[in-house]
């Protein structure tokens, strides 16, 4: 896949100064339609901002499997017709981490289910919302204020997602 986009600090406006080492994680996540041609967001309603689906590749984790996993665990869902759309390369100063962040297109198989969130996803108030793509760049264009250092980069990362996945539709 392509680098789509490089993030940085400076990029989200952010103070913190580069540390000496990173540490590497990649993530997988997905712009998932259902049957209505809505996509899944995440809300985080403590954090005020909106999220893709999906998180780290775990050990011994391919992506395909991490994705699937994160789907299921965030969104109540098995996905299908699974196709590549970009990576984003993010350096979070602050957590010295360089993340590269693989995003793919995919589509709900079967009913929508219940979330199977962690304890940090229940903290944040993450609720699932179903919107059309259109509806969801403009959600993410108007979240300028965003006070939440990780929710930052998350803005950014996922509106370029979005922004990329309407020439792939």
């Amino acid at each position: 896949m392509n680098i789509l986009k490089t993030i940085r600090d400076e990029d989200v406006g952010s103070p913190v100064a580069a540390p000496e080492k990173f540490r590497e994680r990649k993530a997988s996540r997905a712009i998932v339609f259902d049957q209505e041609k809505k996509i899944a967001l995440l809300h985080s309603t403590k954090n005020s901002f909106h999220k893709l689906p999906g998180g780290g590749v775990e050990v011994g984790e391919d992506l395909e499997a991490a994705l699937r996993r994160e789907v299921l665990e965030e969104i109540g869902g098995e996905i299908t017709n699974i196709r590549e759309l970009a990576v984003i390369e993010e350096y979070r100063n602050k957590f010295e981490l360089h993340q590269l962040s693989y995003c793919f297109i995919a589509y709900l198989s079967g009913e929508k289910g219940l979330p199977h969130l962690d304890e940090g996803e229940i903290a944040e108030g993450f609720v699932t919302e179903w919107l059309s793509l259109d509806e969801a760049v403009v959600t993410l264009e108007k979240e300028t204020d965003i006070q939440d250092y990780q929710g930052k980069f998350i803005q950014v990362r996922d509106l370029a997602f979005l922004r990329e996945a309407k020439f792939h539709q």
